[in-house]
């Protein structure tokens, strides 16, 4: 028998996520899980985030004592979407036990549940029966598996990277999601190591290009520096700045969809920033782009003046690739 202890998750917390147009109440989880499977992401710090047990009964036990810390902090029924992470994919059996992923199939019964995955485990095996036990005819479509695809580039996911799929897992996964009755969203990651701001940036475009129609939802995320990470220790010896907030704003003001964007650390050394006079405004303005869809608001944004878009526009024009950033 399952103990009944609760146990906090790595993080949990309420929000709001636009779907189908309109703002709902989402519930984000981040489950302590048996952790990822390939684990060699330059920039993930996730990876080190992994419950250590040899025994898969222990591992259902710690992740149900998660789930019931959730039941008893929040109320459920305030929430229309949930988000779902672990250490690694949602759906790796080894990961995430089958019979703890039919438990949260019944609790978020009737939710839109967006759960994030390797491509190698969106599989019917491991998708049909979690769809039929969260559908209760609410929604269309239940479930969203969210892969970390960061770019249409293979050259860029390999090098720079180091995810362990190719362009065309993802494109499969994405056909093996449907036939199982879940949609697909799509993770970008804006200036991984090893890329120019302007390089990041031409990268990005192509890779909207090349996701438009094979994802129901895209989120860009521009990268941070997180702790214990090979990222790190480039960005300590100068050798990475992240992004401008002024190339997240020309980038959502030019897609040819919209997409979500969350700039997490905006404007701290460790995230997303420009000067330290203009980050907030910027940062939160991009925040409630990513509800409204307003290109109007991003576009109010870009003619802000601050003399650090001179920076900006020189670093474009003058960085080169194979050296040093220009600017922390």
């Amino acid at each position: 028998m399952i103990s009944e202890t609760t146990r906090k998750p790595l993080a949990c917390w309420g929000g709001k996520e636009r779907y189908a147009g309109n703002p709902v109440e989402c519930l984000t989880i981040i489950l302590e899980s048996g952790g990822c499977s390939w684990a060699r992401c330059r920039m993930c710090s996730y990876r080190h985030e992994r419950y250590k047990t040899a025994s898969c009964d222990e591992l259902a036990a710690h992740l149900h004592a998660q789930l019931a810390w959730v039941k008893n902090e929040y109320d459920l029924t305030k929430y229309a979407m949930v988000k779902l992470f672990t250490s690694g994919s949602f759906f790796d059996p080894t990961e995430v036990p089958p019979a703890f992923r039919d438990e949260v199939a019944r609790t978020f019964r009737g939710k839109i549940v967006i759960a994030e995955s390797r491509p190698e485990y969106i599989t019917a095996e491991n998708l049909e029966g979690f769809v039929a036990a969260l559908d209760d005819g609410t929604y269309k479509t239940p479930l969203y598996c969210a892969a970390g695809l960061e770019t249409t580039s293979d050259t860029i996911r390999e090098k720079c990277i180091n995810k362990g799929f190719s362009f065309t897992d993802f494109r499969d996964a994405a056909a093996r999601a449907r036939q199982a009755g879940a949609g697909m969203k799509a993770y970008l990651l804006f200036k991984p190591l090893f890329l120019t701001e302007a390089e990041a940036i031409a990268d990005m475009k192509s890779s909207f290009t090349g996701i438009s129609g094979l994802a129901d939802m895209v989120s860009m995320n521009p990268c941070t520096v997180q702790r214990r990470t090979e990222l790190e220790l480039y960005w300590k010896q100068g050798a990475y700045r992240p992004p401008y907030l002024w190339s997240v704003l020309t980038l959502l003001k030019d897609a040819p969809f919209h997409m979500t964007c969350d700039p997490l650390g905006g404007g701290q050394m460790r995230g997303p920033h420009n000067c330290g006079t203009c980050d907030y405004e910027i940062t939160k303005g991009i925040r409630d782009y990513s509800l409204s869809a307003d290109r109007d608001l991003i576009g109010a944004l870009l003619d802000m003046d601050c003399p650090c878009k001179n920076e900006w526009e020189y670093v474009l024009e003058n960085e080169r690739p194979y050296c040093m950033p220009l600017t922390r």
